[in-house]
């Protein structure tokens, strides 16, 4: 018999998009608070239009394998999900209804029980790990970058597009090279991210190979298996 779908995810997923939720609260309080400041408040728009972007999908996937889509609206926050997708700040503290969601699944489960669902689905949970990694470093690496290098003597790292373009081509491990930093703080800045970024891609592709091989190697494992014992 087929396992009922239903709005509540995995742990893993549950985790991850409450660990979005709460980081894109913060970055609404830091945008009131770096208001004087253009440039990294460019930077948390960007990440907020992409928090907002992952959200409405995240809605859209809810609503579309609920086993009741009325139920999951109305009555689980549903509504909540889509109003604080759009990108507007207003709305913004409604995905608190998603961090209310996540507590939930903790009171039901337990803490212990978590743990040994997340250690049972150690390939899921490497990816979420290492998507909100990515984010991380995304984020705050742009706004590190932006702090240290903006006002340096002969930076390159002077705007928003700048700070972001430089961390996405750094963690990626592409390293062009158009836009760099001259300062010390900023160079050291940049090597942590080249150490994390060569673990967070070499990982994903660990990931992926495993992936795409292991129902491969199950079906050549089981194809021996059924082969009669040689005379």
């Amino acid at each position: 018999m087929a396992k009922p779908r239903s709005e509540l995810k995995s742990t893993g997923y549950e985790i991850f998009v409450g660990a979005l939720s709460v980081l894109s609260i913060v970055n609404l309080v830091l945008m009131y608070a770096l208001v004087d400041d253009a440039a990294l408040d460019t930077v948390l728009a960007v990440m907020n239009a992409v928090f907002s972007a992952v959200f409405l999908v995240d809605f859209a996937y809810r609503l579309a394998t609920a086993p009741q889509r009325g139920a999951y609206f109305f009555r689980h926050f549903g509504w909540a999900d889509l109003l604080a997708s759009l990108p507007f700040a207003q709305l913004k503290v409604l995905r608190l209804f998603r961090i209310i969601r996540v507590i939930r699944l903790f009171r039901e489960l337990g803490a212990r029980t978590i743990w040994r669902t997340l250690v049972r689905d150690r390939a899921g949970s490497a990816l979420y790990a290492l998507l909100l990694m990515g984010v991380l470093v995304l984020q705050f690496g742009s706004l590190t970058m932006l702090y240290l290098e903006q006002d340096a003597p002969g930076a390159n790292i002077t705007t928003a597009s700048d700070a972001l373009w430089y961390t996405v081509v750094t963690i990626s491990t592409v390293g062009y090279g158009d836009e760099y930093p001259v300062t010390n703080a900023g160079r050291f800045a940049g090597a942590l991210m080249i150490v994390v970024g060569v673990g967070i891609f070499g990982t994903f592709t660990g990931y992926l190979a495993n992936l795409f091989l292991a129902p491969r190697r199950a079906e050549r494992d089981g194809a021996g298996a059924e082969e009669p014992p040689a005379a």
